[in-house]
């Protein structure tokens, strides 16, 4: 009798549905004809994920076998690494960058840097980013990646202030995480791969005010880096099945803020909020917010770029259902979705478009 083989990375990865439909591994449309750019691929193994973040899918507190487990709201599904590698070298217009996500376990260092060098060596034109555990990464690991071929890493902090982080994803819930190691990391992947190479994912809506939200997203900026910003979306049967999203106004103004800061066009310190700490004023005229609106820009999904300079990550439907309320465009917005947004953040009478 046969010994039944592992699934497992190096040899194994999860890969996103979007990435899969990208490969022609799933088949399916995506919503307005969406395209994602970036094959975003996570390591796998029996036991799992050791980290408990109380709205992550893949938390070990969840129920069910890990290989079962959703992220993001939809199925990873496995498949080897060298089908992957050479789907990707068979579609070279459609995919700009590679993302490599950890998971909180030690062995996924090796397997991390083994799974880089193998793609960066079969794919040398596409682009490959690490999403990273500082949980269990050192500085010399940070190196390790850089040498294996990675441009970019990102650093999922998702909470905006250290006590939401400890509530969520640390010593509250006895989870491994601990907000001064992830920012401690977050500095050594800028010291070894430079300015504007590092990204913290940040997400709004966990119980944060907007000056806390823009608070850390200027401390991103200050430290080098950008900002990826997502909406919280729940998870099911997760510790946070039923914790709502944020309002859709909120989340506007978020982007905006981000936007501003992330290319130098305000600052935190330019900014005001109200006595509930929502902002008021973006630090500049009304007449250049309309402007920045106008862009559609600050409303897509903002993350790594592929060698054109264009996001790649942009992820469609991650944060938000296919529909007319998309929260981080996958797309450039079209007149009907700029005077969508403006009614959204208050700045224009309601309107309701139909949707094709």
């Amino acid at each position: 009798m046969e010994c039944e083989i592992k699934k497992e990375s190096p040899e194994y990865l999860r890969m996103s549905l979007a990435a899969a439909m990208t490969l022609d591994f799933k088949q399916g449309l995506f919503y307005r004809d969406a395209k994602l750019y970036c094959i975003n691929l996570l390591l796998t193994y029996e036991e799992g994920c050791a980290a408990r973040c109380s709205y992550c899918g893949l938390s070990n507190k969840r129920p069910g076998a890990y290989a079962d487990k959703s992220f993001i709201r939809v199925s990873w599904p496995s498949y080897p690494l060298d089908e992957i590698i050479d789907r990707i070298k068979d579609r070279p217009a459609r995919v700009k960058r590679v993302c490599i996500s950890m998971i909180t376990r030690k062995r996924a260092i090796q397997d991390t840097i083994a799974i880089c060098t193998r793609i960066r060596t079969n794919v040398p034109n596409v682009p490959v980013s690490l999403l990273i555990s500082p949980t269990v990464v050192s500085k010399e690991d940070l190196i390790n990646f850089k040498k294996a071929g990675a441009d970019k890493i990102g650093v999922a902090v998702d909470l905006a202030t250290p006590e939401l982080f400890d509530k969520y994803r640390g010593k509250d819930i006895g989870g491994p995480h601990k907000w001064t190691r992830y920012w401690e990391c977050y500095a050594e992947a800028i010291d070894i791969f430079g300015v504007g190479n590092v990204g913290t994912h940040l997400m709004t809506g966990m119980g944060e005010t907007e000056k806390e939200m823009v608070a850390a997203i200027q401390k991103t900026r200050d430290m080098g880096g950008d900002t990826h910003l997502f909406s919280f979306f729940p998870e099911n049967d997760s510790a946070m099945a039923d914790f709502p999203q944020p309002p859709m106004e909120q989340y506007r103004r978020i982007q905006l803020a981000r936007y501003l800061i992330d290319n130098n066009i305000s600052s935190m310190n330019k900014m005001k909020f109200d006595d509930k700490e929502k902002i008021i004023d973006f630090g500049i005229t009304p007449e250049k917010v309309n402007e920045v609106i106008e862009l559609g820009i600050p409303f897509c999904t903002s993350g790594c770029v592929g060698n054109d300079g264009i996001v790649a990550c942009n992820r469609p439907y991650g944060n938000s259902k296919p529909g007319p309320d998309i929260r981080n465009y996958p797309f450039q917005p079209d007149e009907r979705d700029i005077l969508r947004i403006k009614a959204q953040m208050g700045l224009a009478d309601p309107v309701y478009l139909n949707e094709d």
